[in-house]
């Protein structure tokens, strides 16, 4: 562990994860989150971003290879967070794989309750087919609630016979039921997740809808003809198992799937790039992993 971390994961426990216990309610959230995002999240030099219709955030850094795209789902609880506040993640993927990213800003509760968020992923993935992207020049990607949104735009576009090319998440959440066996385990080991408010957050989200809906808790989604798939987790945090338990949910359905895990790392540790040196390992093996698959499909 890099002295960087040890610190991190300091002032997390102190700081961050007594915050997040605090906050009044999703306005409050998004507010911190955004503000966190501006001094903390590092950029990588020559960054573009660009907004386009139908609220697709277009980010780059450097050149890239035309005619493929990392569609990039965002974190935030489906309360908070913004393609801007993922800005700096984003864009050094962009600048690691040499591709460009489209995140989209999805609708986020209260104002927007599931399955919204799930209508604007798929939305998304059919505005790149409109602009003549096929599946396969398509990589998915996200991070927390966004990896499980991910997830849920992966299964459903296998059952439609047009699974991307690959996919990666970091630290996914895709039980809503809340049924792992980390979120107790972890509950202490955790450096920055309050366990006892994510029933809140999905009660928010879901209302009264079913928990293990595949389009909010994709653990529980068929995958028919899915890509290779890398996902990253730690070892202490409460989301761990929910990671662990979308791998074997995958190789059921025949997919080739790799996982990373860090043994003392917060959640999305990935998003601290600029400043830990396991996020910029952890993002190298991401930017492998994706130019590997085009790599290994275009022989």
């Amino acid at each position: 562990m890099s002295w960087q971390l040890r610190l991190l994961n300091w002032q997390m426990r102190l700081v961050a994860k007594p915050r997040l216990r605090r906050t009044r309610g999703p306005d409050h959230a998004d507010r911190d989150f955004a503000r966190t995002a501006r001094w903390l999240f590092r950029a990588p030099p020559y960054l573009r971003h660009l907004e386009r219709p139908g609220g697709l955030h277009w980010i780059s850094a450097g050149a890239c290879q035309p005619g493929r795209v990392i569609l990039y789902l965002h974190g935030g609880a489906y309360i908070s967070g913004h393609p801007r506040t993922h800005c700096g993640l984003i864009g050094r993927l962009s600048r690691m794989t040499g591709i460009e990213v489209c995140a989209p800003r999805y609708r986020l509760a209260p104002l927007a309750r599931f399955p919204a968020a799930f209508d604007d992923a798929v939305a998304a993935f059919q505005r790149l087919e409109a602009l003549g992207y096929r599946p396969q020049d398509i990589v998915l990607g996200g991070d927390s609630a966004g990896g499980g949104l991910m997830f849920a735009l992966l299964a459903w576009a296998c059952a439609q016979g047009r699974a991307p090319r690959a996919a990666f998440a970091f630290s996914p959440w895709v039980d809503l039921a809340g049924t792992g066996g980390s979120l107790t385990a972890n509950r202490q080991r955790d450096p920055l997740l309050p366990v006892e408010r994510l029933e809140e957050l999905v009660g928010i989200y879901m209302q009264e809808a079913d928990r293990r809906d595949p389009r909010a808790s994709p653990l529980y989604a068929d995958f028919p003809g899915a890509p290779p798939v890398l996902i990253q987790l730690s070892e202490t945090e409460v989301l761990r198992d929910d990671g662990l338990r979308m791998a074997a949910r995958l190789r059921e359905f025949g997919a080739t799937v790799a996982v990373d895990i860090e043994p003392d790392c917060p959640h999305v540790w990935q998003i601290f790039d600029g400043w830990l040196p396991e996020a910029r390992a952890s993002l190298r093996r991401v930017a492998g992993f994706v130019q590997a698959s085009f790599a290994e499909n275009s022989r």
